[in-house]
């Protein structure tokens, strides 16, 4: 098992998708100031550095900030980047005088974040929001750290985060961390994974390690199963000979996925009333609510208010549905104006981006550590009839000393 955690814990996949439209909390705040495996995997970018025109600028206020993104990526990277581009530009059309937003071209690369970064930092800017894909992320930190200019990215690759390189992310620790917490708390101790032989997979065992450890809990085994599901019934039936050993098990896969293991895990003799099956934030999708085989399992997600309204705000101005994931550059992009109207001209300090008591955005709350990684309050949902309810409703502060 350790082989497959530590080659996994490297690679984990950038922007896992989350597809539901579903919500959390409303515009984005500093709560200290007032008083809280990519989306479509790796971007093949060509090998030249984009060239680095003045380019598109959001906004007209007196703060410059850059926004990094894979424009020239082509194919479903350049459809992520337009997404994440428009989801800025509709935070920053609500306070315009605040801050001035650079739109650079990383191409999705190493050397495209390298000379998207020295460009925006060239043209003043404070903060770099962005870059969306790893590669990007390293490239663009590789400059950042020796002007001393901090990063909020967009991957979910936890081994980018450092001081002053801030994963702004959904990343499949804290969402583990969760529904095991829960779990957990109402009684199960023993558990297991059911997970794609890719990446992804290998992370989510890792993580899931990790979490029923600090719950008090312990791993029994794991089985894995192509991604293509073709072993997916063997699989099954290796959990199913852990017996009476098991009373929860993740399956981290999302969408249509998410049934067809759990339909195996029953095939396989598992009385999913009996074991507890639980889920992630790959889970937030219309899909997981309809599907029989996973009543009353459990997962992760924000709460649903304030993302149906910046939803709804998106879909009147860019006439279409943004991926779940294109949140984040608006959480991004609010927080660099409340930060600025709160603190003025030491918005970005170390000491005001990973403030413990964290800030609220439309993803709900969260925070980021000083190594860069981030913590979000999420609810417990529960699958349902159906349809899906909350059983433990999301934080609505960081805890003292947590």
């Amino acid at each position: 098992m350790s082989r497959v955690l530590k080659a996994a814990a490297s690679r984990a996949a950038d922007l896992l998708p989350r597809r539901r439209v579903l919500a959390a909390a409303v515009a984005l705040l500093a709560l200290g100031a007032c008083s809280r495996g990519d989306v479509t995997g790796p971007v093949v970018a060509t090998p030249d550095v984009p060239a680095q025109p003045r380019g598109e600028v959001l906004g007209n206020g007196p703060v410059t900030v850059a926004l990094l993104l894979p424009l020239s990526a082509g194919g479903e990277g350049a459809g992520v980047a337009q997404s994440f581009k428009n989801a800025a530009a509709l935070a920053i059309s609500e306070n315009p005088s605040v801050v001035r937003v650079l739109v650079k071209d990383d191409g999705g690369s190493e050397a495209g974040g390298r000379a998207a970064a020295q460009a925006a930092i060239a043209e003043g800017a404070q903060l770099i929001l962005g870059p969306v894909f790893a590669p990007a992320v390293a490239g663009a930190a590789s400059v950042t750290r020796q002007a001393g200019v901090p990063v909020i990215a967009f991957s979910t690759r936890a081994n980018l985060a450092s001081r002053n390189v801030y994963l702004l992310s959904f990343l499949p620790q804290g969402d583990i961390d969760r529904v095991v917490s829960y779990a957990a708390s109402v009684g199960k101790r023993n558990f297991a994974a059911i997970v794609p032989a890719n990446d992804y997979g290998g992370v989510a065992i890792e993580a899931l390690s990790n979490a029923a450890a600090r719950a008090g809990g312990r791993v029994v085994g794991f089985a894995q199963y192509n991604p293509n599901r073709s072993d997916l019934a063997a699989a099954a039936q290796t959990i199913a000979g852990y017996g009476s050993q098991v009373d929860a098990v993740l399956v981290p896969e999302g969408g249509s996925g998410a049934g067809a293991v759990a339909a195996a895990l029953r095939g396989a003799g598992i009385a999913t009333g009996q074991v507890q099956l639980l889920g992630t934030g790959q889970w937030d999708d219309p899909a997981i609510a309809g599907d029989p085989n996973l009543s009353g399992a459990l997962y992760p997600a924000p709460e649903r208010g304030a993302y149906e309204a910046y939803l709804g705000k998106y879909q009147a101005r860019f006439g279409s549905i943004p991926p779940r994931t294109a949140s984040l550059a608006y959480d991004g992009a609010t927080l660099a104006v409340g930060l600025v109207k709160a603190r003025g001209s030491g918005a970005f300090s170390e000491t005001v981006i990973a403030n413990p008591s964290g800030f609220i955005g439309v993803n709900g709350l969260f925070r980021f550590d000083p190594n860069g990684l981030s913590q979000r309050g999420l609810a417990v949902y529960q699958v349902t009839g159906g349809a899906v309810r909350i059983i433990s409703p999301a934080p609505r502060s960081f805890g003292a000393g947590s």
